[in-house]
């Protein structure tokens, strides 16, 4: 299932179409997001170097972690950053989102700061400029793949931050606007969705064409009341955890997957379900109003159901009236008809006897009846 998202952030958009789009999210009781973030970032950016994305460039756009963070990261999971020609720029909304490190020229601190961003990303200072973030990201994916027709992709490590800033019709815009510009291949963000909502989580999961929750693995983990006798089971299980994922087909369908996920020192590593565990969340799955299926009541009484093709005469020959004769008429040419065949098939053996089924029907004859026609 992981490898699914993978695929469908690798293979991009197609044309006429807005660009595929993942929410992943996570809360206090299940906190692997970043984790699950980490692990499409790294595979997206192996693909990117290896010429099999229709992207050529990232943009990552950085709200809770340095870029230094991220280089160093992407170098230990042996993603060379520094590759030529460049494919990868990292805007830094982290070290000083609103501009204030800017104004204290008096710290000492504040310069090296500068300089430390500048080396490995490019500092936004008004994040809570949400056209001018659309503009700096268009700008930073421009300069890696030309104004062309060549595409890149987008990360949002955290719109929960961006949302302390923002409003969430100005932060959805930004999204909607990402997605459907014609070079933008892909993008996903990661969500804490315990920090907002109802309404604003339904309104990132609209516009997403992928949603990725990440679930604690068990009750316990959920947030209830926890035993003695459970502790034990939790430090075993604090490590893992549950990724539920729903895809939005192009055709409107839904396709929901369910798969165990294992956070270690080397990433993520994803399993199959287990039996016992192995009941999707129903509350991804749509409602209808509708039952699809029959109770066993329901299939017996449907299969006493006699259709209007079947024979109903109770083991007696069936007479159907053709308009023309009445039903009188018919019987006693049908008796006819079968003594004198019984008397034939006495007398005469082998032999063909055909009787006419009207009297309007034409007696056979060696003529052509199409030879008057001038043709």
């Amino acid at each position: 299932m992981a490898d699914s998202i993978g695929r469908a952030l690798r293979d991009g958009a197609l044309e006429g179409e807005h660009a595929p789009a993942l929410t992943i999210k996570d809360s206090i009781a299940s906190p692997f997001g970043f984790d699950v973030f980490s692990h499409v970032l790294t595979q997206l950016s192996s693909n990117i170097l290896a010429g099999k994305s229709q992207s050529r460039g990232l943009v990552l756009v950085a709200f809770s972690r340095s870029p230094s963070f991220y280089v160093n990261f992407l170098k230990r999971r042996g993603v060379d950053v520094a590759s030529s020609p460049k494919w990868i720029e990292i805007l830094d909304c982290y070290t000083d989102p609103l501009g204030w490190k800017c104004g204290l020229v008096e710290s000492s601190d504040a310069p090296s700061l500068s300089r430390e961003a500048s080396n490995t990303g490019t500092i936004c200072r008004n994040v809570k400029d949400v056209n001018e973030l659309l503009s700096r990201i268009i700008e930073l994916g421009q300069g890696l793949v030309g104004q062309g027709k060549f595409r890149f992709c987008t990360a949002i490590d955290s719109v929960s931050e961006l949302l302390r800033h923002a409003s969430m019709s100005s932060v959805s815009g930004l999204l909607s606007n990402l997605r459907s510009h014609d070079q933008i291949s892909s993008i996903f963000w990661l969500l804490h969705s315990d920090l907002h909502e109802d309404r604003v989580i339904a309104a990132f999961e609209y516009m997403s064409s992928m949603v990725a929750s990440v679930e604690p693995l068990n009750q316990y983990a959920g947030g209830q009341r926890v035993t003695t006798n459970s502790l034990s089971f939790l430090e075993q299980n604090s490590a893992k955890g549950k990724l539920n994922v729903r895809f939005k087909r192009r055709n409107g369908r839904v396709r929901v997957a369910s798969e165990e996920l294992h956070v270690e020192q080397s990433g993520v590593n994803f399993m199959s379900v287990s039996p016992e565990d192995g009941v999707i969340n129903q509350g991804l799955i749509p409602k209808v109003q509708f039952n699809l299926q029959l109770s066993e009541k329901e299939q017996i009484d449907r299969a006493n159901v006699v259709l209007p093709f079947e024979h109903q005469g109770n083991g007696k020959p069936i007479q159907i009236y053709d308009g023309r004769r009445s039903l009188a008429d018919m019987n006693i040419e049908e008796t006819a008809v079968s003594t004198k065949k019984s008397e034939v098939n006495e007398s005469s053996m082998g032999e063909i006897i055909y009787f006419r089924d009207s009297e309007d029907e034409m007696p056979d004859s060696d003529e052509d009846p199409d030879d008057d026609l001038d043709i």
